[in-house]
């Protein structure tokens, strides 16, 4: 049994519906110290047969054979691995990887060994020290005449230290005194113990080897023995391992450097889109803000003023009356019966504190009154104080103590002139309310106070401590009935819900018990209708991500054609189809991050630019960019760039890798 057996190779192919044969039933045997030169003259099948051999070409009839195992019953995964291990492929137009340099190019074999970086490194120079090119490692193929080149590519064949070595036309492109030294190398190989094939049409090269098989319009006509095998050296077995992505992402670092302007503009493309997104998500979240300040700085939106639902209390004395005592007295029972009617009581105030997201529960009371200052008078709304009231409205002064009112702007203007309406504050303010007492008998009721504050509110309400109008009322025997509640909530968010419970609540006939008034709803509304224009926004803005997304297909596949015989060398040299597809993912998810800090950064100095343009006018930051939308658009950035290479990656893990070695 042969090291290297080919029985009855047969290749053809159909073209404009004509069977083109190619190979006619190649029958040969190869045994490892072989010099092997295949003579013939070109379009006879040559370079075909050596794609077979090497496991490029999988598409013909016959087996080959390597130690009696025949490369039919492999699958991918051992194929790849055959070319890995086994094959060391030389070309006639070198097929350097242009964007590496030389030492690079040599470590693009030793990458799928399991040696230290330092081993590789160290046997890289090695190589290109035996090959007389050590001055050389750090040029590029660009730098080095057509000799330079095929010595590189005889390194980098010999890197990851395979059985056989495969030259398709070695010298074809070089000068006698460069062929002269290829070959010598070439020989030099054969005489370690390697099987070395090469293909040639020139006679001068092929009495390099030790057999020389004449090969001519796909068959064999003869063989010629020149000399005898080398003998077999045996050597530690180099261990190997597959490309990770590790190592193509250092590949797509390489190959962007060289490229660099081309990448740069994609990124700052794509980062416009990002930043548009950020900057459209802070200015929601800003606008929000601000509006939540500004409503917020005046009232509590997390407060609820909750009153009992009573209806128009009427009595059939009133109608029955007959005399004007006697309608008074129906009218004063009426007024008792509506307060009573009105009236918060503990269990009241306890069922409320129930609900879910209630923290506490505050009674409260409130009439129409009289205020009385100097000689002017206003009528008032009179409330006693509650968490509705914020200690931030108050402008001037304090909130009220015992025996003390707080005022609104608008009623101290009224009562002390708009432009001394400070003078109001500390002054004697009189509270005039008519009502009716336990008899059921009509009483006004007067309490001087003294102003402790003045709000910013336009309204007309003064406000007394409970204590105040408990003791005010209590003088003139009169029974203090708290007619509302202030309910808090715990978020804002949960303002609407609760309200959905206190409407829930039903009274002993079966209605609805309360009414409540709160700005927490309107505000709950505000910021939705806020989420919804900055969502639209933001959706106009990814309109930008999407242009991005195509000029990032656009980019990576004009880079598949552009490295399409790259493609087919790493496929020779035993990358996985998944180390293909790799290269391509690792540049898309380079754009993806360096597009995402960028428009990040731009972003913050869009905030920054905003911020100072804006707050001379609201004395407020209106771009708030959030680490989450920050985090957001990384994210979104990523997975566009990734979701963007999956077609490109895709096309070139499958291209044919005999089709991507000839592409042009």
């Amino acid at each position: 049994m042969s090291f290297l057996e080919l029985h009855d190779i047969r290749k053809a192919y159909t073209l404009n519906h004509e069977e083109n044969v190619i190979l006619k039933g190649i029958n040969l045997n190869f045994e490892r110290g072989e010099f092997i030169s295949i003579l013939g003259e070109s379009g006879g099948g040559k370079s075909t047969l050596m794609n077979i051999i090497g496991g490029l070409d999988n598409h013909y009839e016959g087996e080959v054979r390597l130690n009696g195992r025949s490369l039919r019953s492999m699958n991918v995964r051992r194929m790849d691995r055959y070319r890995r291990e086994t094959i060391g492929f030389i070309f006639q137009n070198f097929n350097l990887v242009s964007y590496l340099n030389v030492l690079d190019n040599v470590l693009l074999s030793l990458k799928m060994t399991k040696e230290s970086h330092a081993q590789q490194v160290r046997r890289g120079q090695d190589l290109l020290k035996r090959v007389g090119l050590a001055k050389q490692a750090h040029q590029y193929p660009n730098e080095l005449s057509g000799g330079q080149k095929q010595r590189v590519a005889i390194a980098r064949a010999l890197a990851s230290d395979p059985d056989i070595i495969i030259a398709d036309e070695p010298t074809g492109a070089l000068d006698s005194e460069n062929t002269q030294e290829v070959m010598d190398i070439l020989y030099s190989i054969a005489a370690e113990g390697k099987l070395v094939i090469t293909v040639t049409h020139s006679q001068e090269v092929a009495d390099y080897g030790t057999r020389i098989v004449h090969l001519d319009d796909g068959q064999i006509h003869d063989e010629l023995v020149i000399g005898a095998p080398f003998d077999v050296v045996d050597k530690p077995q180099m261990r190997y391992r597959t490309l990770g992505f590790r190592q193509m992402f250092k590949m797509s670092m390489q190959h962007m450097r060289r490229m660099w302007l081309r990448y740069l503009l994609i990124i700052f493309g794509s980062s416009i889109g990002i930043s548009s997104i950020v900057v459209m998500l802070g200015l929601g979240s800003g606008i929000q803000n601000y509006m939540n300040h500004q409503i917020t700085s005046q009232v509590n939106p997390t407060a609820v003023q909750v009153s009992k639902k009573t209806g128009t209390v009427s009595t059939k004395d009133r109608k029955n009356a007959t005399t004007a005592a006697e309608y008074k007295k129906a009218v004063n029972q009426e007024q008792v019966t509506a307060a009573k009617n009105a009236e918060f009581t503990d269990t009241n105030a306890k069922q409320l504190t129930k609900l879910n997201h209630v923290k506490s529960t505050k009674l409260g009371y409130y009439t129409s009154a009289q205020a009385n200052y100097q000689k002017k008078s206003a009528t008032v709304t009179l409330q006693t104080d509650n968490p509705t009231i914020l200690g931030k409205t108050i402008k001037d002064g304090a909130r009220p103590g015992t025996d003390q009112v707080l005022i609104g702007r608008k009623l101290a203007k009224k009562i002390a002139g708009k432009k001394s309406y400070k003078t109001a504050l500390k002054s004697k303010l009189t509270i005039k309310l008519t009502t009716v007492d336990k008899k059921n008998q009509s009483v006004t009721v007067n309490k001087t106070v003294t102003v402790s504050g003045i709000t910013n509110s336009d309204d007309t309400n003064a406000v007394i401590s409970s204590t105040t109008a408990k003791s005010m009322l209590e003088k003139q025997n009169v029974v203090y009935r708290p007619n509302f509640a202030i309910v808090q909530i715990d978020k804002l968010s949960h303002v609407k819900n609760v309200e959905h419970q206190i409407k829930a609540i039903k009274g002993d006939n079966k209605k609805q018990a309360y009414d409540y008034t709160g700005i927490g709803d309107l505000v709950d509304s505000l910021n939705t209708y806020i989420r919804l224009a900055t969502n639209v926004l933001t959706g106009v803005a990814g309109i930008a991500l999407l242009v991005s997304a195509i000029m990032i297909i656009v980019v990576l596949y004009v880079s598949v054609s552009e490295r399409t015989r790259e493609i087919g060398v790493l496929r020779a040299l035993g990358a996985r189809k998944r180390d293909i597809s790799h290269l391509f993912f690792a540049e898309a998810l380079t754009i993806g991050v360096l597009a995402a800090v960028m428009g990040v950064l731009f972003g913050q100095g869009w905030q920054l630019l905003g911020n100072m343009a804006i707050y001379s006018l609201i004395k407020y930051p209106i771009v708030r960019i959030s680490t989450t939308a920050m985090l957001g658009g990384v994210a979104v950035s990523v997975v566009i760039s990734l979701l963007a290479a999956m077609a490109p990656a895709h096309m070139a893990a499958r291209l044919d890798p005999v089709e991507s070695l000839s592409h042009e």
